[in-house]
């Protein structure tokens, strides 16, 4: 009689591929306990902000909430869960992707790497005065994600499909330093290696296209997102990732600006579509 190991073949082989799964999850959500993703605060954008792509605080302040959108060149300002808002016209129409503040003056990235720069003290006008137009300081490219250090006065920017890289090998960022007025000049270099970030969630379909990045103030860890991958990815101060966490697509319309405030909130911005309008996601830091 012919022993029938197939059934218990098969069971092994199943319950190998949950465990393997539950493995997966558990290191996936290691890092965001930290934060509950699936428990945020929603503030709906007013109409002005439907195609939100960034967002920042001033010094880390959360009571003003500085935005900009990726067609007009204005940068938007106002209260959480407050419609109301106001804005300064900075440029012209134009594919606007991410905002920093950094010593009292505002920084605005162009997807084509250009950057906008204008002191803050002229933010609360419509036509604010001093504007400077940055070009050339970044490699030819398609760029969404920027953050300003407050500490040191470096924008740290992204590549989402720059020339130079294979976003499904590896994603590479500029460090540029900014100075007095309109001072820019390039400092350094920093990358993501995409075989750390697969290791954690599998393939990377698309190759890793980052759309915002901002640095957590207390554990001093890269948060960045990717809306064409619906992925968070956090790494270590040198860049090393550590954690990789799928967003849920009902929630994380299309994300494309992060932000920390001084207390370590999350925030998300996300573009709206046809059912949602744009909206900020916050999420409490565990214990606040």
């Amino acid at each position: 009689m012919k022993k029938q190991y197939g059934p218990v073949l098969a069971a092994v082989a199943l319950l190998g591929l949950l465990a393997a799964g539950c493995n997966s999850t558990q290191k996936e959500t290691e890092i965001f306990r930290e934060y509950d993703l699936n428990q945020p605060e929603k503030f709906n954008l007013p109409e002005s902000l439907f195609e939100v792509s960034g967002i920042a605080f001033d010094k880390g302040q959360s009571d003003t909430i500085y935005a900009i959108q990726d067609e007009d060149g204005k940068l938007f300002r106002l209260a959480w869960d407050v419609p109301k808002q106001q804005h300064a016209k900075f440029g012209k129409k134009g594919d606007y992707e991410d905002v920093s503040i950094i010593n009292d003056r505002a920084y605005v990235l162009k997807s084509n790497g250009t950057i906008y720069t204008f002191p803050m003290a002229e933010a609360v006008f419509e036509e604010p005065e001093g504007v400077s137009e940055v070009k050339g300081i970044l490699p030819k490219g398609e760029y969404e994600g920027m953050y300003g250090d407050e500490g040191t006065g470096e924008l740290f920017v992204i590549c989402k499909n720059c020339a130079d890289d294979n976003s499904k090998n590896s994603v590479s960022g500029y460090i540029l330093k900014t100075g007095p007025d309109s001072v820019i000049a390039e400092s350094g270099k920093f990358a993501i290696n995409v075989d750390e970030i697969k290791a954690i969630t599998g393939k990377v379909a698309r190759g890793f296209r980052p759309s915002g990045i901002a640095r957590n103030p207390i554990t001093k860890e890269w948060y960045i997102i990717s809306a064409v991958n619906k992925l968070m990815v956090v790494t270590d101060r040198q860049w090393r990732v550590k954690d990789a966490h799928h967003l849920n697509s009902n929630m994380f319309i299309q994300p494309e600006g992060i932000a920390f405030d001084n207390a370590g909130n999350l925030y998300i911005s996300n573009e709206g579509d046809d059912l949602f309008s744009g909206n900020v996601l916050k999420f409490r830091k565990s214990g606040q």
